[in-house]
């Protein structure tokens, strides 16, 4: 049996202004290019990659933006969890909870991209300890299940 958490999910400017507070409670400053750059991957409906936050970017400034700007961005977005990597597809998904640590499990459809997030607590602790019995600190799972959605496989 799972062992689950409640959480808040937020969306819109809800979300995007729980992400400044979490990042501004972390320390960082909340710039306008930060800004864009969450608010960007928020609205993508798959994990996006840098190139793709890029674009989207670029498409609404009028004017290129730099990925490697972008993955500095997304990778302190990951470390602040305001974002998880999707490491099998090197893409990103906006953390819907930004203000809530534990360990995700995603569901990636094979076909269409799409990615489902959901928690496994008694999973992850599993492997966490699993980690620390074999000399590990911080132990950090990233869990990633593939195959077909309901849509694709139907």
């Amino acid at each position: 049996m799972a062992a689950h958490h409640h959480h808040h999910e937020h969306s819109g400017q809800k979300l995007v202004s729980e992400a400044e507070s979490v990042l501004t409670a972390a320390g960082e400053q909340w710039t306008q290019m930060r800004a864009d750059v969450f608010e960007a991957l928020a609205d993508q409906e798959r994990p996006a990659s840098a190139y793709d936050v890029a674009e989207e970017l670029g498409r609404r400034r009028g004017k290129r933006v730099a990925a490697n700007s972008v993955y500095r961005i997304l990778d302190l977005f990951v470390r602040t969890n305001l974002a998880n990597r999707i490491e099998s597809a090197n893409a990103y998904l906006a953390n819907t909870h930004p203000g809530c640590q534990h360990d995700c499990i995603f569901l990636i459809c094979d076909d269409c991209g799409q990615a489902t997030h959901l928690d496994d607590d008694a999973l992850t602790s599993a492997l966490r300890e699993a980690g620390r019995r074999n000399g590990f600190a911080d132990v950090r799972p990233v869990v990633e299940l593939r195959g077909l959605c309901n849509e694709c496989a139907g």
